[in-house]
């Protein structure tokens, strides 16, 4: 049986909801970030050397960390054909143009975004705060949001050119993108002037599948 080992308001999430698309059974080992620092205990460096999630160890020994490399790995040994396109097709190049895109270029700034977002609300001497604030806005304003706005039109654009990110069909590419997405609502600026993503937004949280990984999972902020 596949164990996630699942961090609370993390990526992680998207990996139970796999498992429940592909109606593989598992088990979740439960952990929680530090409430003063937000990163994950450091006990799950015992199943990963980084310390992060998600992390999924196999019946055989395997270790799988990275969400891309464990939602493509997971397809591949146990998809039995879905939750991918067929090999060679153009769909096919979509979908791993999606899987990596996610963390490889959208979360990037929506990261940078929450960083600078707390540099201008964290404690610190009260001389260093105008500084502190100044910059971190300059940085935003000048870098990180518009860095933001850039993917989320791109992806847009992307969505009014098929139902799902690598075509027609429901893939896997979906479920990877679905933390950018729901980051971006969440922190990015994205709201009912990209209705298309918002859209796909309602179609992913629609999904039986989706639903039962929430409710296995536990609380999820980023839909708050």
């Amino acid at each position: 049986m596949l164990t996630v080992h699942h961090l609370n308001n993390s990526r992680s999430q998207r990996v139970l909801w796999l498992l429940e698309e592909l109606e593989l059974p598992y088990e979740i080992v439960h952990y929680q970030r530090d409430p003063q620092t937000m990163l994950a205990p450091a006990s799950l460096r015992a199943i990963h050397p980084l310390g992060k999630s998600p992390v999924v160890t196999t019946d055989d020994g395997l270790t799988l960390a990275e969400s891309g490399a464990i939602i493509e790995a997971i397809i591949e040994r146990y998809g039995s054909g879905r939750l991918a396109p067929a090999a060679g097709s153009p769909e096919a190049l979509r979908y791993r143009y999606w899987l990596h895109f996610a963390e490889g270029t959208a979360m990037s700034p929506l990261l940078l975004k929450l960083v600078f977002d707390r540099i201008e609300t964290a404690k610190m001497p009260f001389f260093a705060k105008p500084i502190a604030k100044a910059i971190a806005a300059k940085t935003k304003s000048a870098f990180i949001n518009p860095n933001i706005a850039s993917h989320l039109n791109y992806m847009e654009a992307e969505l009014g050119k098929s139902e799902w990110f690598a075509g027609d069909a429901f893939t896997g590419a979906d479920i990877q993108m679905s933390f950018v997405v729901e980051a971006a609502q969440a922190r990015g600026g994205l709201d009912a002037k990209r209705p298309k993503l918002m859209a796909y937004l309602e179609r992913i949280h629609s999904r039986p599948a989706y639903k039962r990984a929430l409710e296995r999972g536990g609380p999820y902020e980023l839909l708050n």
